[in-house]
């Protein structure tokens, strides 16, 4: 019996390097790696040796015929990738192949190099795998430096309550809180003033700023971003517990990523379904005298390009109340004509909805494709969301989930347009012993995942300018003392 990759994938790849024969792909240096939604297990190769179930940080890999409810559907999914096509074959193929192991042991310091202090700023995923990287690889001594009095970052406050699996992972970075190299510094508000007593800093900081949508009526009262209402039912110390109000019938999420498929799953659950999850007790709370019957997930363009995951969209689905709004004649052709996303939609229910009457009993969330909101209406708050076509949304609460952007660092230079961090395989522009990993780093794309390879590329970076000697010089001064002479 074959294994079989299912939702809660973080696709870091840590399955990938002890799978004895190579039946887990895309693996880190083939071209689909952190393309595709997640991993998946070749049920043909598989020798059911079950060593990816052991390593997996998520728990997301299971027997296939253990496989019931809404992930019965991934044993199909995992043997859909390598369908009609020899994945060996096609990597075997491609210049300077090798069979994919874990990168060869990289990080070692010569002899004389005293251990070299590091601050690294931010619990989340970029910031442990760096902090892992540092403790497991080298001799460095780590101060873990966040600005919140708890752990954990997007771990903790970015992940949807009801998926328990996703933060497994936390507990895996939290082990190395207690690590004899690492001094674990909470609720400290962190710039460009660590470098002065650090022989480096790496900031990953991620990005918690919401994207503008450009349209008149979006800073009404009642249009919130999607990082308020995420850090509401996660209970985030930065969100007030009554931030957000659930009095209307009708909401408007704008944006078709994963956290918009979150937002609307959350809003619309029955609230006893989340009772034994992390969901902050305040949001339970209001959730259960919550009078939200509908929530309509706005997108700009059609489902071929819907930027949520599978995973994501089959976690919805699964509840048989989701509605495809065929409103367009686009949506039908795309759904019934084509592969990929828009395929996905196949098994969705689809009718036309009339806007004018409230929404039904029940509760349930519309897919909406090709309505561009264009304005958001309302005297004192919003009321109604217009979108491309004339068309009017009755609504008494807006959502803007169309995507992230870093905030700046103090002290460290900031391009306003991508919302990152100048830097060059991490490293800061023009700051010496500056660093950068995850989204700060690169913009906010890839799941937790993608930070591995990303704080590694950092990790190394920072190694081998100290190897050159070109750590600034700093207090005792570093670059004499890192060689040993100080």
């Amino acid at each position: 019996m074959a294994f079989a990759i299912t939702q809660t994938c973080c696709a870091d790849a840590t399955c990938v390097s002890v799978c004895p024969v190579n039946c887990i792909h895309p693996t880190p240096d083939e071209p689909d790696f952190g393309r595709t939604d997640m991993l998946y297990i070749d049920p043909a190769t598989c020798i059911d040796c079950g060593a990816c179930a052991d390593a997996c940080p998520v728990d997301a890999i299971f027997p296939a015929g253990d496989l019931t409810g809404p992930l019965r559907v991934y044993e199909e999914l995992n043997a859909e990738y390598y369908a009609g096509r020899d994945v060996l074959a096609e990597v075997s193929a491609a210049p300077n192949f090798h069979r994919w192991a874990p990168p060869a042991f990289e990080r070692v310091l010569p002899s004389d190099f005293a251990p070299p202090d590091v601050a690294v700023v931010g619990t989340g995923p970029a910031g442990m795998y760096a902090v892992e990287d540092l403790l497991l690889h080298t001799n460095a001594r780590v101060t873990l430096v966040d600005r919140l009095p708890v752990a954990g970052g997007l771990i903790r406050y970015g992940v949807a309550p009801d998926h328990p699996s996703t933060k497994k992972i936390g507990e895996t970075f939290a082990r190395f809180h207690d690590h004899p190299r690492l001094r674990l510094r909470l609720g400290v508000p962190a710039g460009a003033e660590l470098a002065d007593r650090h022989d480096a800093v790496i900031f990953a900081v991620g990005a918690t700023e919401a994207r503008a949508l450009g349209v008149p009526g979006e800073d009404l009262p009642g249009s919130l971003p999607a990082a308020t209402v995420v850090g509401w039912y996660n209970g985030h110390p930065d969100v007030e517990p009554d931030a957000v109000d659930l009095s209307a019938e009708r909401v408007v999420v704008v944006g078709t990523g994963n956290v918009a498929l979150d937002i609307a799953r959350i809003l619309t659950a029955d609230p006893a379904e989340l009772t034994a999850t992390s969901i902050a007790p305040e949001a339970l709370a209001r959730l259960r005298s919550a009078k939200v019957r509908e929530v309509v997930v706005l997108a700009r363009r059609g489902p071929e390009t819907a930027a949520y995951t599978r995973p994501e969209l089959l976690a919805l689905a699964a509840r048989g109340t989701l509605v495809v709004d065929t409103h367009d004649s686009r949506i039908a052709a795309a759904i019934d004509g084509a592969e990929g996303k828009a395929a996905w939609l196949r098994g969705v229910r689809r009718e036309r909805v009339d806007w004018s009457v409230p929404p039904p009993e029940g509760r349930r969330v519309v897919l909406r494709f090709h309505s561009a909101p264009v304005a958001f209406r309302g005297d004192t708050e919003v009321r109604a969301v217009l979108t491309s076509g004339e068309v009017e949304i009755p609504a008494g609460r807006v959502i803007r989930a169309a995507g992230f952007r870093g905030a700046p660092v103090p002290g460290l230079p900031f391009d306003d347009e991508s919302g990152t961090v100048p830097n060059s395989a991490g490293r800061v522009e023009g700051r010496p012993g500056v660093y950068v990993a995850g989204w700060i780093k690169r913009g906010p794309s890839g799941g937790i995942g993608a930070n591995k390879a990303c704080a590694r590329e950092t990790v190394g970076a920072l190694l081998e300018d100290a190897v050159a000697g070109r750590l600034p010089v700093r207090r005792r001064g570093v670059a004499a003392r890192l060689r040993g002479r100080a």
